[in-house]
């Protein structure tokens, strides 16, 4: 038998499942980019920082609350599935959909009733104060990791696509609603605020048609009774995989909100308009993540771990290749596109540099996605939390400080330096756990 031949089959069907989803992201992504303008050149940089800072206070308490487990409903939702064991499948995805919405719950009402003591600090408008404590809902677009896990287990890449659309088509009708009928920050909130909630409640009708597909012989609704016991490791899995994505959301999150807390809303909005400016480079980072992760785990499981090494290897090289470019062209006329987009209040001196190395560290994150799946597929996801620990968080006091040093672009520059350094420790880890399997390799 060839060794050779499941080397190239495992790259194959990362790219196949990411030439899916960058499918819908490629629709979204030209949607998002006319309402992102919309909204930019109505409402101004303050106004349009203002809406960034209030979406951002909410994600970031959802992110650090609300629970996301679809890694470990991929693992040992995969699992039992391949054995025919759907009693235990559904178990499985019960157990897990009581605790993401449990979580989520909660997280909606931390956020609500912080409002009044955080949104001071931002200066935020009293008519803003009110309408952030319902825009707490908004944490709904976290909770759907559960119907997530269940669509890759199905193979259904095509409905991770569509849904990709949801909350873009809903922003983009909204703004230009709210862009003709001449309404102003409270419209736009109205409409992010609706987006969100969509996007949460169209994955769970795409994973219930997911369930669908996979023919189980078991009911849907049912107890959740020996789902810990009959799943070995669940618990410590599904926490570490958690901790992992919170900390690899964190410092993006904390970044903007901290830009807002020290500079004010005109310059959280820069700063956020440059991030997504960048998330050209961004999504692809995420999308490989997750196109990748069930076929190199998949190459694991079936000890091929050439193919596994080199799926990994070449997924990041790949995705770095194409990358690059993206980086070099926002490097080369991001005033001219930060004008572009929102318009005069949103260019000026330093604002090219800030787009190029909020893009850089994009870029970068491009290779850290692979790495950080494949870490997780060898069973060891506190690697990949250790490394997003030092860069999100380790290195955070240092954003107060570039700021005050060198302004606005001392939030770039920091960007830049996060990314390096998990990127770094992640080929680190990746190199070690890699030691131990050398014998097969030969």
């Amino acid at each position: 038998m060839n060794r050779d031949v499941p080397e190239p089959s495992g790259v194959r069907r990362i790219f196949a499942n990411l030439g899916l989803l960058l499918g819908g992201k490629a629709g979204a992504g030209v949607m998002s980019l006319v309402y992102l303008v919309i909204a930019a050149r109505t409402l101004g940089a303050t106004d349009y920082g203002t809406l960034i800072l209030i979406h951002a206070y909410v994600t970031l308490i959802g992110g650090v609350i609300a629970f996301s487990g679809w890694h470990g409903v991929v693992r040992y939702g995969n699992i039992a599935y391949e054995a025919g064991d759907h009693g235990r499948f559904l178990r499985l995805v019960r157990f897990m959909s009581l605790v993401e919405v449990g979580c989520g719950l909660v997280a909606i009402l931390v956020s609500a009733l912080l409002v009044p003591f955080v949104g001071p600090h931002f200066e935020w408008p009293p008519v803003a104060m009110a309408l952030a404590v319902p825009y707490a809902l908004a944490i709904l677009a976290n909770v759907r990791s559960t119907p997530h896990g269940i669509l890759q287990i199905a193979g259904r890449f095509d409905l991770i696509s569509l849904h990709q659309l949801v909350s873009p088509t809903v922003r983009l009708v909204g703004s230009v609603t709210a862009w003709l009928s001449g309404g102003g920050l409270v419209a736009f909130l109205i409409v992010w605020l609706l987006a969100s909630v969509a996007e949460g409640l169209s994955m769970w009708a795409f994973g219930w048609w997911g369930m669908r597909q996979l023919k189980l012989t078991e009911p849907l609704l049912g107890g959740v009774r020996g789902t810990v016991a009959e799943n070995e490791g669940l618990l410590p899995f599904i926490v570490t995989t958690n901790v992992d994505l919170t900390l690899g959301e964190l410092g993006p999150k904390l970044a903007p909100l901290t830009v807002g807390w020290l500079l004010g809303p005109a310059a959280a909005g820069i700063f956020s308009l440059a991030q997504r400016g960048s998330v050209v480079l961004q999504q692809p980072a995420v999308m490989l993540g997750q196109a990748s992760y069930a076929v190199i785990a998949k190459l694991l499981a079936a000890g091929d771990i050439r193919g596994f090494r080199n799926a990994v290897v070449h997924s990041a090289m790949v995705a770095l290749a194409i990358g690059a470019p993206i980086t070099l062209l926002l490097g080369a006329f991001g005033n001219e596109f930060l004008r572009l987009l929102g318009g005069k209040s949103f260019s000026g001196e330093g604002a090219a540099l800030l787009l190029f190395l909020v893009a850089a560290g994009r870029l970068l994150a491009l290779g850290a996605t692979s790495l950080s799946s494949a870490l997780i597929a060898l069973g060891q996801p506190s690697r990949s939390i250790t490394a997003n620990l030092l860069g999100n968080l380790g290195l955070y006091p240092l954003l107060p400080l570039m700021l005050w040093w060198l302004g606005l672009d001392g939030a770039g520059w920091h960007a830049l330096l996060q990314s390096v350094l998990v990127v770094g420790v992640l080929a680190w880890f990746f190199r070690r756990a890699l030691l131990p399997l050398e014998p097969k390799l030969a």
